[in-house]
């Protein structure tokens, strides 16, 4: 009987050890869990405007990547041909001028824990010059003052960024590189203010 009693008092500390340590590692895992699903949402975005680009080259025309934001915070995108040769223009989308090319799709790593944003109560310095504070932080989706990404034959864009939350502290910023249509993720670091390659 003494060696049941034992046995028992042996489990116990064992299921304390353990869930201690898991208390003491569970901060941690959020928030590789949480930078992770920043990373997963920030490849989509990649993805996408990749899609865009290819599109413009192989059909040597003008392709925009539209941005549509949801409820709970979805997000999904499609793709425009230029129609009358001014570029892509909402309105013109909006008319049927600049047909929609391929069907709508969602992005699955944008939604509840995810969303286009900033955290709240972070003022992070801009990427681009980062002696300026961003600006217009209810709009996380900034090429020039439109939220299509564009592409012409060459594969260059229009120069842009859009910006990736997790609602706490985690900031990714998707940015489009005007000349060469590159598409480059930085992370932010609120610690110290600086934005580092993704």
């Amino acid at each position: 009987m003494r060696q049941c009693g034992f046995q028992l008092v042996q489990l116990i500390v064992a299921l304390a050890v353990m869930a201690g340590a898991l208390v003491a590692t569970l901060p941690s895992l959020l928030n590789w869990s949480s930078a992770h699903r920043l990373r997963l949402a920030a490849a989509e975005f990649v993805s996408a405007m990749r899609s865009a680009r290819l599109a413009a080259v192989s059909g040597g025309v003008k392709v925009g990547l539209k941005f549509r934001s949801h409820d709970e915070g979805r997000v999904t995108y499609t793709l425009h041909r230029d129609g009358d040769g001014d570029g892509i223009r909402s309105s013109d989308i909006a008319r049927g001028v600049d047909p929609q090319i391929g069907p709508r799709r969602e992005l699955r790593f944008v939604g509840a824990r995810v969303r286009l944003g900033f955290p709240p109560g972070v003022e992070p310095s801009d990427p681009g010059d980062p002696s300026r504070r961003l600006d217009r932080l209810g709009d996380p989706i900034r090429f020039g003052r439109s939220d299509i990404a564009s592409f012409n034959a060459l594969g260059r864009s229009s120069p842009g960024t859009l910006y990736l939350t997790d609602s706490r502290l985690g900031l990714v910023a998707v940015r489009v590189l005007a000349a060469s249509g590159r598409v480059r993720v930085l992370v932010y670091n609120a610690t110290d203010d600086r934005w580092r390659p993704g």
